[in-house]
């Protein structure tokens, strides 16, 4: 094993400007039991004890990031209403600058309402308008950004694509090509509307099933030569420079050029999985950022995404327990 000194890159976090950019949305917990069947229909009656919200969507990988200590910045769309202003108000008490969130007049906030007794899920309600944001919301969304990266000059911006209408095809070229120009290191957590739009990113990570349809491949083999093949049919099509697969509770694959690795998942205590992606790609981009280390990367990133299974629902990262595992199983 290679000694690295991972506090000193952990303070390194701090240094960073990163910007999340894409779906953000308000999920909603109501916790409650269940005593009786409704004389209306037959359906439970919950009755709610408690009501939760926490950050959800891109705003889970800002969340991430800024749990790291660094200086994050969210960039999207919310619409003119009250789930807006409560994520707003959640996201400034998480440290995550909002000065460059758009409000439309078009669009609602997307909120994901989940309602939960015993700890199992009995129903869950989204609200939320998932059609392309508008001519005029694009330019609105992109003005903010060109704002944000002249005022700021950050050292990563990450791509959180939920496919709610914000990360639209224009939206995305234009922005890449602006941090291109800019030298600003980019990464993306894909999903299938856009899978191949991201042309010229720095990290693209989706999942497995994710490439695999993607790409047409019907393999149920996962293995390296599968993954290296994988990353030359990505890279033919997105000219990307890193590839980050994450293979559930087989770990993650990462490529940069012919560096090329599986890096297996440590034995967890798995409570829920919800979230972990965006655990995943915001340590991850924060790692590369700071070390430029495509395996390293790789490495702590599954970790992370590890730790944050071990929760139940959207969770931030420990920071000084991802330290703590990095030291006991990377050193």
């Amino acid at each position: 094993m290679v000694d690295r000194n991972y506090e000193a890159l952990f303070h390194h976090f701090t240094q960073l400007k990163v910007a999340v950019v894409g779906d953000v949305m308000l999920d909603t917990y109501w916790i409650g039991h269940v005593e009786r069947i409704s004389p209306e229909a037959p359906v439970p009656v919950v009755a709610v004890d408690k009501r939760e919200q926490r950050i959800g969507g891109a705003g889970n990988v800002a969340l991430n990031a800024a749990a790291l200590g660094a200086e994050v910045s969210l960039i999207s769309v919310l619409g003119k209403d009250d789930d807006g202003d409560q994520l707003t108000e959640l996201l400034q008490k998480n440290n995550i600058n909002t000065k460059y969130l758009v409000q439309s007049e078009q669009r609602i906030t997307t909120n994901k309402i989940r309602i939960i007794s015993r700890n199992q899920h009995m129903m869950r309600l989204d609200t939320e308008i998932v059609d392309d944001m508008d001519a005029i919301d694009e330019e609105r969304l992109l003005y903010a950004f060109e704002n944000y990266i002249a005022a700021e000059d950050p050292n990563v911006v990450i791509f959180e694509d939920y496919n709610k209408g914000v990360l639209t095809e224009n939206v995305i070229r234009k922005m890449i090509a602006l941090c291109k120009k800019q030298n600003i290191l980019t990464a993306v957590d894909p999903k299938r509307k856009n899978f191949f739009a991201y042309e010229g990113v720095d990290i693209y990570k989706p999942n497995f099933k994710e490439v695999k349809d993607g790409l047409n491949m019907l393999t149920e083999l996962v293995n390296l030569h599968v993954l290296m093949d994988m990353h030359i049919l990505l890279q033919d099509k997105l000219k990307h420079k890193v590839s980050l697969i994450t293979l559930s509770e087989k770990g993650v694959f990462f490529q940069e050029e012919d560096n090329a690795a599986i890096i297996p998942t440590h034995i967890r205590s798995v409570a829920d999985v919800s979230g972990a992606g965006d655990t995943v790609i915001a340590i991850a981009s924060l790692v590369y950022a700071a070390s430029k280390d495509a395996k390293l990367m790789a490495e702590i990133a599954n970790i992370a995404g590890g730790l944050v299974c071990e929760e139940v629902g959207t969770v931030a990262i420990d920071k000084n327990k991802l330290l703590k595992e990095c030291d006991q199983l990377l050193s």
